[in-house]
């Protein structure tokens, strides 16, 4: 299951890669071997050439007030977010 403390991770050809502990990120920034790609959802991007590629899935669930959307891994949940529809509010 995702931590609530997950740093999302790209490979040198901006592929994704697994969500790592913020530790673990820390000490690749330290040692040079990633850099910060973006900020918020934060993000890291390795510079080294890497083989290892795992597959995700997107889930949407369309709702008439919501929208949940979540990404998946083969075993877990990576990320999940609820987008809050503004037609309602529109008249």
């Amino acid at each position: 299951m995702l931590n609530k403390n997950s740093v999302f991770v790209l490979d040198c050809n901006k592929n994704p890669w697994d969500p790592i502990h913020p530790a673990a990120a820390r000490k690749l920034l330290f040692a040079k071997k990633a850099a910060i790609f973006k900020r918020y959802p934060f993000t890291i991007i390795l510079k080294e050439k890497c083989e290892a590629k795992q597959e995700y899935r997107i889930k949407i669930d369309p709702g008439a007030k919501t929208t949940g959307l979540a990404l998946l891994s083969d075993t877990n949940i990576v990320w999940c977010a609820e987008l809050e529809h503004r037609g309602f509010q529109i008249r």
